[in-house]
């Protein structure tokens, strides 16, 4: 399956009532979901789809949301959350020796660039589909993401 029939695919479960399909070949695997709800996500026209064998995704650690979830509760109902858009390594940086794309308090418009995300030796700009300011990073630089993670919170203009 090439990278224009994943484009097609997804065109036609947006369209459909379809809440999920998986197509398998020798050894390929790519699943295709309908989102459930609103939330705003980057979209790199360029980058690569998820086109990976699946493994079984990281559980998440119960603990930290139980014990920080009084007080954000009040304070993220305004926040947009910025989810990846594939599976990859995340990064803050365009180079090693450039500063951070941004950090808490940048001021982010449509197009910016907010990060870098490696899948399979390609670095993917991931830009920003919302203006705002950048209120909360949420994952460390250089570290792995699944497909759909978030990865910044956002305060909108």
């Amino acid at each position: 399956m090439d990278f224009k029939q994943i484009q097609e695919l997804i065109k036609m479960v947006n369209k459909s009532n379809i809440g999920e399909v998986t197509i398998e070949q020798k050894d390929f695997k790519v699943t295709v979901k309908q989102k459930e709800d609103k939330i705003t996500q980057v979209v790199n026209a360029g980058a690569p789809m998820q086109a990976v064998p699946m493994s079984a995704p990281a559980a998440p650690v119960a603990a930290a949301p139980a014990t920080e979830k009084p007080k954000p509760a009040a304070s993220t109902d305004n926040l947009i959350t910025i989810k990846s858009p594939m599976i990859g390594t995340f990064y803050r940086k365009s180079s090693p020796d450039k500063p951070n794309l941004v950090d808490v308090g940048t001021e982010i418009t449509p197009g910016s660039v907010v990060c870098i995300i490696e899948a399979m030796k390609l670095f993917n700009e991931i830009e920003s589909e919302i203006k705002g300011r950048v209120v909360k990073v949420l994952v460390d630089d250089a570290s792995p993401v699944e497909y759909d993670q978030p990865l910044f919170m956002v305060e909108p203009a």
